[in-house]
């Protein structure tokens, strides 16, 4: 079975949110998108210290493809540098896993 990751950015509001969600899963570039918020986040930013809310998107996706998902995510964020990220899944119900690298499967 293919390694699998959860990779994770943040948007200014909902609606920003959604639209990389989408374009990302309509892509086949991940599974699902779950989007969280808003969360508050406390940051150094340009060198200034900040507070603000941000909506949190988490990304199932196949770990040989993280450059594409990457890639794809800062060619559409809304953001000059935004938080792409990923944490390695480790373990995860099998029918679940299977269906995340079915549906991310390269064409």
């Amino acid at each position: 079975m293919t390694d699998f990751l959860q990779v994770s950015t943040a948007t200014e509001n909902r609606e920003a949110a959604v639209k990389l969600a989408q374009s990302v899963v309509s892509a086949r570039l991940a599974a699902g998108a779950q989007i969280i918020g808003p969360v508050v986040s406390v940051f150094w930013h340009q060198g200034e210290f900040g507070t603000g809310e941000e909506w949190q998107l988490l990304l199932k996706v196949r770990a040989d493809r993280y450059d594409e998902i990457e890639a794809h995510l800062l060619e559409r964020h809304p953001w000059q540098s935004p938080e792409v990220s990923a944490v390695r899944i480790v373990a995860g119900a099998d029918a679940y896993l299977r269906w995340v690298e079915m549906t991310t499967a390269p064409v």
